[in-house]
């Protein structure tokens, strides 16, 4: 049975130190190198060669040189060195917010509002920062925030969730528009009237959905009855084709109809000018209160906060309780 083979227990001064004498090729340099007095190197080194159990340089006139063992010793030392560094750098990083994972989700309105604007700034100064982004319905997003599989969402509190589980700040509602191709028959009127259009062809977002609900309150409110000629989708994408080649109507969120319109996209878009005022209930951000944030986390949701504060001035301060 073969020996086990010898376990070294060298620190990172001993390898620093080794790296040192590599580097100015005389011990008293090397131990200026490494702040500590020349009799503290030259034991640290006998320690180093007992361990290697033979010499890692050759004591020569002209200085020390390393040994065909020291040079081995130097290699690993310097990839050990290179990795502690690597750590190091990596640490501070997290430690500082300009590292880590952060998973966003997201209604589409505020992911086209400021979210895109929050990641940004956070990107220009961490780069290495591991983002990923998820929109969809405020119902999956909740589903995943109390999973733990997100870190935060922007959505709406839905009924079935319990508040008490969440930080919770205010951020603002959702205003509809009924978009269509810039070439619909409707587009140039200057108003519409929900009469007018509740025979039309509809593309909306699935039932139960807020803005797809909101826009089906605003007839029930007028005392008509829900449009028949519908087709569902929850596609931001198949909606603006479904539009872009029929004369099909779309309930759409404010954010999104001002990024399809207004430069530099520009898309045949035009809003209707139906009179009357079509809202969404709020949505807010949201964490788990159980769960501490990391300094990333913290970067983003000041940046967030701001970027929310700058486009129209609704946000408040930090989290609130249970609403």
């Amino acid at each position: 049975m073969s020996n086990p083979l010898p376990r070294m227990m060298l620190k990172p001064s001993q390898l620093r130190l080794l790296r040192a004498i590599e580097d100015h090729g005389k011990l008293q340099l090397a131990a200026d190198a490494c702040a500590i007095s020349q009799p503290a190197a030259s034991r640290m080194l006998a320690e180093t060669e007992r361990q290697f159990g033979a010499p890692l340089f050759l004591r020569l006139p002209t200085g020390m040189e390393p040994t065909e063992m020291g040079r081995q010793a130097l290699r690993h030392a310097r990839a050990i060195l290179r990795e502690l560094d690597h750590m190091g750098r990596d640490a501070a990083a997290l430690r500082e917010g300009r590292a880590g994972p952060l998973h966003i989700g997201a209604v589409t309105g505020p992911a086209v509002r400021f979210l895109v604007s929050a990641i940004r700034e956070i990107k220009q100064s961490a780069p290495g920062a591991d983002i990923s982004v998820d929109i969809m319905p405020s119902r999956d997003l909740l589903d995943h925030l109390v999973a733990g599989e997100m870190d935060f969402v922007i959505g709406r509190i839905l009924p079935q969730f319990d508040s008490r589980d969440f930080d919770i700040v205010p951020l603002d509602d959702e205003k509809v528009h009924f978009l269509v191709r810039a070439g619909h028959p409707l587009a140039r009127a200057p108003t519409v009237t929900l009469t007018e259009i509740a025979d039309a062809e509809w593309i909306m977002q699935q039932r139960g959905s807020p803005i797809r609900e909101a826009a089906l309150g605003a007839f029930a409110e007028v005392g008509l009855s829900e449009p028949a000629n519908i087709v569902s989708s929850p596609s931001l994408l198949f909606t603006i084709a479904y539009l872009a080649q029929s004369d099909a109507i779309s309930p759409i969120s404010d954010e999104v109809a001002e990024l399809l319109i207004r430069p530099p996209i520009q898309a045949q878009m035009a809003r209707l000018k139906v009179g009357r005022d079509v809202r969404v209930s709020p949505y807010f951000l949201l964490n788990l209160r159980r769960r501490p944030l990391t300094p990333l986390m913290l970067r983003f949701r000041e940046a967030l906060l701001a970027h929310a504060n700058t486009s129209r001035g609704f946000v408040s301060g930090g989290p609130s309780g249970p609403v």
